[in-house]
C-alpha cells in the first residue's frame, strides 16, 4: 500500500506537535518542579475519580460482573473517595505521594546497596577489584539514606531530571518530524 505526500505530511505534523507538547511539558517541570509534581498528582485524582464512577456504573447498569460485587463495589467507592481527597487537597496529596514514593525509592536503594556490599565482601575472592562494587553499593546506601531524609526535595530533583529527558526525548521527535517531511 503506498502512502500518499499529504499522509506523510500530516504525520510529520502530527510527531512535531507531539515534540512541542514534550517539549513544553519538559520545561515547565524544568522550570516549575513543584507544580508539575502537583499537575500529575491532580490528573492522577482525577483519573481515580473517574475510574471509580465509571467503575460504579458499569457494576450498576453495565452489566460488568466479575463474580466478586462487593471488592468490586468496594474498590470503586475507594477510588472516587481518594480522587476527592486528592482534588480538594492537591498540595497535602502531592506531598503524601511524594513523601511515599520517596521513601519507598530510598529503602530500595538502601537494601540493594547494603547487598551489594555484603555480597562484594562476602564473595571477594570471586572479584578481581572490589572497591568499584563496593563505591557502588556505598553509593547506593548513600544517596537511600539522603532520599529518605529530604523526601519532598528529592521528588523535585527527580521532577527536574524527568523534564530534561522530555526536553531530550522532544529534540528527537523534531528530528523524526523532520525526517519524515522530506520524504514527503
Amino acid at each position: 500500500m503506498t502512502v500518499s505526500s499529504n499522509t506523510k505530511r500530516r504525520w510529520a505534523l502530527i510527531t512535531a506537535i507531539r515534540g512541542a507538547l514534550m517539549l513544553l511539558g519538559g520545561l515547565y517541570a524544568i522550570f516549575f518542579p513543584a507544580a508539575a509534581l502537583t499537575a500529575l498528582v491532580i490528573v492522577g485524582g482525577a483519573l481515580l475519580l473517574i475510574d471509580g464512577v465509571l467503575g460504579l456504573w458499569s457494576l450498576t447498569f453495565g452489566g460488568a460482573k466479575t463474580g466478586n460485587f462487593w471488592f468490586d463495589a468496594v474498590r470503586n467507592a475507594l477510588a472516587i473517595i481518594l480522587g476527592i481527597l486528592v482534588l480538594v487537597s492537591p498540595l497535602i496529596a502531592t506531598l503524601l505521594t511524594a513523601t511515599f514514593l520517596m521513601t519507598l525509592i530510598a529503602l530500595q536503594a538502601i537494601v540493594v546497596g547494603a547487598m551489594e556490599i555484603y555480597i562484594v565482601v562476602k564473595e571477594r575472592a570471586l572479584y578481581a577489584h572490589i572497591w568499584p562494587v563496593l563505591l557502588s553499593g556505598v553509593i547506593y546506601v548513600l544517596f537511600g539514606l539522603v532520599v529518605l531524609l529530604f523526601p519532598p526535595a528529592a521528588a523535585g530533583v527527580l521532577v527536574v531530571v524527568a523534564g530534561f529527558l522530555m526536553v531530550f526525548y522532544a529534540a528527537g521527535l523534531f528530528g523524526l518530524a523532520w525526517r519524515l517531511n522530506k520524504k514527503a
